[in-house]
């Protein structure tokens, strides 16, 4: 790949969650939260709907079931036993910055503690230290999915102005503790998904017999809203170096047809699905659109009285997505459809997908880049991208070894496209390869669904030796930073 640099390198890193990495529900202080009440099933076509969709009596089944492969959550990629392997790994790959987030309920169990868990605390002093020390970045998300179960069960969720207060305590100790190892940090992964992910998003429970209540998730939405700007008040005044985000998962709409109709759809959909948290997190502002989109859903949300004041006056100083594929928006709604990210879309007939079903669009990137960068004008990082896939582990002359080619292919096709983009003039930071150490998927709680270029020997019911294998793309991921900067340099002193 050939490429020219403009002044500011790109940098490149990768990502875990602490829900699907860490493990250890049982260790380290930690109570249950949200994830680890997720149940695997095998996979069909309404498995990821299942494990998505938790009800009350769902919950109290998990609690009271055993540590088992049932819940891949609880044992994630044992991440707390592999912690000091796994940073080593991450240096030896040469990344430039590591996405990782903080277990609520590992620091504070259920949530309304006043004081962090000893055990906690210790962990995450070492992996901070462990990261700095290994010349990496920090890009910390405060929350991936994950909530202590007990400010579900007992205070509902983000529906409850008061998990405000608690998520703030929580933060306030993570600034005051670790701010100084904080580059850039979100106070919420994919906050979109609250809408199209209740449980995952805002810690809703599914009523048994019944859709969601459309105003108790906006509702949720909108207390997560004013947290993040509340967060930012915070951080700013004790850890003012750390550069603040939000994110939501990108969608990247076409319409199916030049028909107005669709063109239309598209842009309602776009409006609600992908622009609404970008433009209160980012802009400052509750959109003209939502009105007509509330009022047409009987949708209610109460505001305090300062919100809308605390949002315009917070805002965040960089925006992340994640990208994984592009989608289709029509009118049609009895056309083939494709899974994906959070939401299912037409399928697009000039894309290939994943065995997952992801329609593989790297142009759509860079698309998507264009279009927001020219929505918000601040800094952009792709906090999130990737391929799931099914990898084998092989003996190569009496050695492990991992050939996953289409993976190097995806991300190749992917990084050019955002090289492109910074060329068109968009002031993008980075991309961040998720699941960088395999870990089990948020989607589907499968960990046949790999991404990283470090394999994990485990299963989906949890079985294997859980160690640690570089697949073909460490190799390549590595030498590509490499060659990247080594061009980025000479590029810089040129302009110079």
């Amino acid at each position: 790949m050939s490429f020219e640099t403009p002044k500011r390198a790109l940098l490149w890193g990768g990502a875990t969650s602490a829900s699907q990495y860490e493990g250890g529900s049982d260790m380290v202080g930690k109570g249950p939260d949200t994830q680890d009440v997720r149940p695997f099933r095998p996979r069909t076509s309404k498995a990821t709907t299942e494990t998505r969709l938790l009800t009350k009596s769902m919950v109290s089944e998990a609690l009271n079931s055993e540590f088992d492969g049932n819940y891949p959550f609880r044992r994630g990629s044992e991440g707390i036993s592999h912690c000091e392997e796994d940073i080593a790994l991450l240096e030896e790959l040469g990344i430039d910055i590591y996405r990782f987030s903080i277990s609520w309920a590992r620091l504070y169990p259920t949530g309304h503690e006043y004081n962090p868990s000893p055990d906690g605390v210790a962990y995450y002093d070492k992996v901070f230290r462990l990261v700095r020390k290994a010349g990496m970045r920090v890009f910390l998300t405060l929350t991936h999915y994950a909530m202590p179960i007990d400010l579900v069960l007992s205070d509902g969720g983000w529906l409850n102005r008061s998990t405000i207060d608690c998520y703030l305590r929580f933060a306030e100790f993570v600034f005051s503790r670790w701010g100084n190892y904080i580059d850039y940090y979100l106070p919420f992964n994919e906050i979109n998904a609250g809408y199209f992910s209740p449980w995952n998003g805002v810690g809703l429970l599914k009523p048994e017999d019944g859709p969601y209540d459309q105003s108790k998730v906006f509702q949720s939405l909108h207390n997560q809203f004013v947290a993040s700007a509340r967060v930012i008040q915070l951080q700013r005044r004790i850890a003012p170096d750390c550069k603040s985000g939000c994110m939501v998962a990108d969608f990247c709409y076409y319409a199916n047809t030049p028909a107005p109709e669709d063109n239309l759809r598209l842009i309602k959909d776009e409006q609600i699905n992908q622009w609404l948290a970008i433009d209160v997190l980012a802009r400052g502002f509750y959109p003209s659109y939502t009105a007509r989109f509330f009022d047409e859903h009987g949708i209610k949300v109460r505001m305090g009285e300062n919100d809308l004041e605390l949002l315009a006056q917070n805002t965040c100083d960089f925006v992340s997505i994640s990208y994984y594929q592009s989608s289709v928006v029509s009118c049609d709604d009895n056309g083939p459809q494709t899974a994906g990210n959070l939401v299912c879309s037409t399928v697009n007939p000039y894309l290939a997908s994943s065995e997952w079903g992801w329609q593989i669009d790297p142009i759509g990137l860079r698309t998507a880049l264009n279009v927001l960068y020219d929505r918000v004008q601040k800094p952009i990082f792709v906090a999130e991208g990737g391929l799931g896939a099914r990898d084998s582990m092989v003996f190569d002359e009496g050695e492990k070894r991992v050939h996953d080619p289409y993976r190097i292919k995806y991300l190749a096709k992917h990084f050019e496209q955002v090289i492109e983009a910074q060329k068109d003039g968009v002031g993008v930071l980075g991309y961040i390869v998720w699941g960088i150490i395999d870990i089990v998927s948020a989607g589907s709680c499968e960990m046949e669904k790999r991404y990283g270029v470090i394999y994990v020997d485990a299963d989906n019911e949890g079985n294997g030796s859980y160690e640690r294998t570089h697949k073909d793309s460490f190799w390549w991921y590595k030498r590509f930073i490499q060659d990247y900067h080594q061009k980025a340099q000479a590029t810089i002193k040129e302009q110079d």
